[in-house]
């Protein structure tokens, strides 16, 4: 038995290593360390609690908007204001325009770059993908930045700015739509929209939302022009369908009054989210404790020297058992069957996630259109809240990666605690007091290791879209 050490991780994120237990050139066991400890929990305690709409969208430049959606909920839970239907809608697109921009961006600059390696070199479609995808020099980054800028400008109808922005607040949003800017922003949805179909699908997003199979996928993506299908022709040649299985438990809070909350296992189907059932376990963080806590009474006191620890993170877990989350958690809780039909055959893999973002995309970019149009210009974007002095609260919403919760409790008008549980938490936790390993250390197990097989490795990780600095509080 031999040990790997894979780190630092390029391209936004590199403060992650993965030691693997190598043995007959195949992974026995892996263990993800994070090894950037951020302290925005203790950096809360003692403040205002409005002072968290502030400082939590700083976590992360990348989603930071979700960040600022999961304290503006939790802030409204507290204070028990009732937000107004345009509030409602105009929070959600918020939501949604940072979550689908995330989509694009994972898949064009952080994700098809792996395909260009050497490793690739004697495949028929490497000329191509390299041609199109290779870092800083392929012909597809350029058209989806600016995609994704111009899509992104509906921050600035919406929220003021980009990132960090104040306008989600508890009870609603502090910027109204007049009826030019309706306009304007469903300009910019069309203009996404066109740039999605013509050049990632290749085809309508209500076509490709409505396949169901993976056999209607594979057909659907046979010799089409588009950058997905491009994948689709390299991934199922590379067999990818079968590679980066974790435990197919899977979680999510619910999206956009779109997506049910729910937590889904293999042989249960789902069941309904019961966020009580929520856990952190810190046997192998450096972090203070032994049993594992609700987040509601959670810590975040370091022991840098703790024994048999390799990481930062916590492992939260769900009914004491691991859980993924992120699009295809998503799409797995709310019944999706083309994810479904992928899943049930060979299990979470690096094709499912890839597929289920692009669900996403096709099925998200229409319903923003009609929450655009649902919005009654001059009614109430935001009722004032009136914060007690003293409760507790939770909010949950989901980032692009996936679930994100704040837990928030508030004694003489100050924050007392304030745990977060992000996306890549979940996905990246070390083992708990039990042994069992997170999902990406169980999807990892299995898989060949050595030069030409790295980039497997990479693929796998990659499919989870770490963002390892919203990782460790």
């Amino acid at each position: 038995m031999s040990r790997v050490v894979l780190g630092p991780f390029n391209r936004v994120e590199g403060d992650l290593e993965i030691s693997l237990d190598v043995d007959h050139g195949e992974v026995r066991a892996a263990r993800v360390n994070s090894p950037l400890f951020r302290g925005f929990e203790q950096l809360l305690v003692g403040r205002a609690p409005l002072d968290a709409l502030t400082i939590v969208p700083r976590i992360c430049g990348i989603c930071s908007v979700a960040q600022s959606a999961a304290a503006a909920a939790a802030l409204s839970a507290l204070s028990g204001v009732e937000t107004p239907p345009n509030g409602h809608l105009a929070g959600q697109l918020i939501q949604a325009a940072e979550n689908l921009a995330d989509h694009v961006t994972h898949f064009y600059l952080f994700f098809m770059p792996d395909f260009t390696r050497a490793a690739y070199a004697n495949r028929a479609w490497y000329a191509g993908v390299q041609a199109r995808f290779a870092a800083v020099q392929g012909t597809a980054a350029p058209a989806a930045l600016v995609a994704r800028g111009n899509f992104l400008k509906l921050m600035g109808f919406l929220a003021g700015r980009w990132p960090h922005s104040l306008a989600l607040q508890p009870g609603g949003t502090t910027k109204a739509m007049t009826a030019a800017e309706r306009v304007r922003i469903l300009a910019l949805l069309r203009d996404f929209r066109s740039f999605l179909e013509t050049s990632l699908l290749g085809d309508r997003l209500e076509t490709f939302g409505a396949l169901r199979t993976e056999a209607a996928l594979r057909e659907w993506g046979a010799g089409r022009a588009g950058d997905f299908p491009s994948f689709l022709n390299l991934a199922f040649d590379l067999d990818l369908q079968r590679v980066g299985r974790a435990t197919d438990h899977f979680l999510s809070y619910g999206a956009y009054g779109l997506l049910a909350a729910g937590y889904w296992q293999s042989g249960w189907g789902v069941a309904d989210l019961d966020t009580t059932l929520i856990t952190e376990d810190v046997c192998h963080a450096w972090l203070s404790g032994t049993a594992p806590l609700p987040p509601a009474q959670g810590e975040t006191r370091v022991d840098a020297d703790k024994p048999d620890a390799y990481t930062w993170c916590k492992a939260p877990r769900y009914r004491g058992q691991t859980a993924e989350t992120g699009a295809l958690a998503r799409q797995m809780v709310a019944g999706q069957p083309l994810l479904r039909d992928l899943v049930q055959r060979h299990g979470g893999s690096v094709i499912a996630r890839m597929v289920a973002r692009m669900v996403e995309l096709a099925s998200i970019v229409p319903a923003m259109e009609q929450w655009v149009r649902g919005i009654a210009l001059g009614e109430p974007f935001y009722l004032a809240a009136e914060l007690p002095d003293a409760g507790r609260s939770v909010g949950m919403v989901e980032a692009a990666r996936g679930s994100l919760g704040h837990w928030l409790s508030v004694k003489e008008g100050r924050i007392e605690r304030y745990q977060i549980i992000a996306p890549t938490t979940w996905n990246f936790s070390p083992r708990d007091a039990a042994d069992q390993a997170g999902p990406l250390e169980c999807s990892l197990v299995g898989l060949p290791v050595g030069d030409t097989a790295l980039p497997t490795i990479q693929h796998v990780v990659r499919s989870f879209d770490p963002c390892m600095v919203c990782t460790v509080h």
